[in-house]
């Protein structure tokens, strides 16, 4: 495949500003996901018991002298959500009126269902007192709303004219779909272990209880070990899609995205390390969370990248990928 091609200026473009809020919202998202983590990683999810008060007071007006302890983690946490929600509205809106592209703004109304359906099991978990199913839920339902929103910030952003503009190849599209597929499944494994506590089930690494095997002797155990696994076979994937893509030229654009794949994929298995090395530090472990977060995105990004580039129709195609 070529280098890309300049930008056909009479393909529809999205404003400018509104290309750039789109990113906001993204990075905005990331963001929330990384609080979300802080309140699971210092079990805080319980330290404001009421919702959507914060003590019984309106919470944008919640003194900031009583944000001590768990509460600061908690209530900053919903703050930010609520943030994001407002963002999210005003993105909505915006690709309403002033997106040329109509199955984005469909996308923009997606998110902002997504949202507030998230927003109801945040406060649901509290309520219910951190129920593991709607926990998970919670955790799950995180990742799709700022996969949405990456690929909002996708389809309006020049990166993806340019790749309309490009010749049509042979991309892997159905490898990037399953590389994105079994990152999501690793995310809702690591939700699944930490909302059962049993991130030091395992206290060692990378071996487990000093063996390549251990005992299953618990569910935790099993969890810890399903995710665990699950990092590995990540990186299997991403080192499967490096090679694939070693047929293409050097400056070849999917071939940018894989190089750093492979760098953040190290990066994050060495996290999950110093996870268990420091004892579950919050810090490490939210970081961990935010990078599993930031691989489904590049991996996103990957897959929708190729499917732009590529001439193979999948019979398999999703509504949107028609639509793009």
């Amino acid at each position: 495949m070529k280098a890309l091609h300049p930008i056909q200026y009479g393909q529809p473009q999205s404003p400018v500003w509104l290309r750039r809020f789109t990113k906001l919202v993204a990075a905005s998202t990331l963001f929330l996901i990384f609080a979300g983590a802080m309140v699971t990683s210092t079990s805080s999810g319980l330290a404001v018991p009421d919702w959507p008060t914060t003590y019984g007071e309106n919470m944008f007006t919640f003194p900031y002298s009583k944000w001590v302890g768990g509460i600061f983690y908690e209530h900053g946490h919903r703050l930010i959500a609520s943030t994001v929600g407002f963002l999210t509205i005003i993105q909505a809106l915006w690709l309403q009126r002033r997106e040329p592209q109509k199955f984005v703004r469909t996308l923009g109304w997606i998110s902002l269902a997504a949202v507030i359906v998230q927003g109801i099991l945040g406060g649901l978990t509290v309520r219910l007192l951190l129920p593991k199913a709607i926990s998970i839920s919670h955790a799950a339902l995180a990742q799709v709303f700022f996969c949405v929103n990456v690929a909002i910030a996708f389809f309006t952003s020049r990166w993806y004219h340019s790749l309309r503009a490009h010749e049509k190849g042979d991309a892997p599209v159905e490898l990037a779909w399953t590389l994105t597929a079994v990152v999501y499944l690793q995310i809702l494994a690591g939700a699944v272990l930490r909302h059962l506590g049993a991130g030091l089930a395992i206290p060692d690494f990378p071996l487990s209880f000093g063996q390549l095997v251990p005992a299953f002797v618990s569910r935790e155990i099993v969890a810890a070990y399903v995710h665990r696994a699950g990092g590995f076979v990540v990186a299997a994937f991403v080192v499967a899609m490096a090679i694939r893509l070693l047929r293409f030229e050097r400056e070849h654009p999917l071939r940018g995205i894989a190089h750093v794949l492979l760098a953040v994929v190290a990066m994050q298995i060495m996290l999950g390390g110093y996870v268990i090395w420091s004892g579950k530090q919050p810090h490490i472990t939210s970081l961990h969370v935010v990078t599993g977060a930031f691989t489904l995105a590049l991996s996103l990004i990957l897959t929708l990248s190729a499917r732009t580039l590529a001439w193979r129709t999948s019979p398999r195609a999703t509504l949107v990928e028609v639509a793009a």
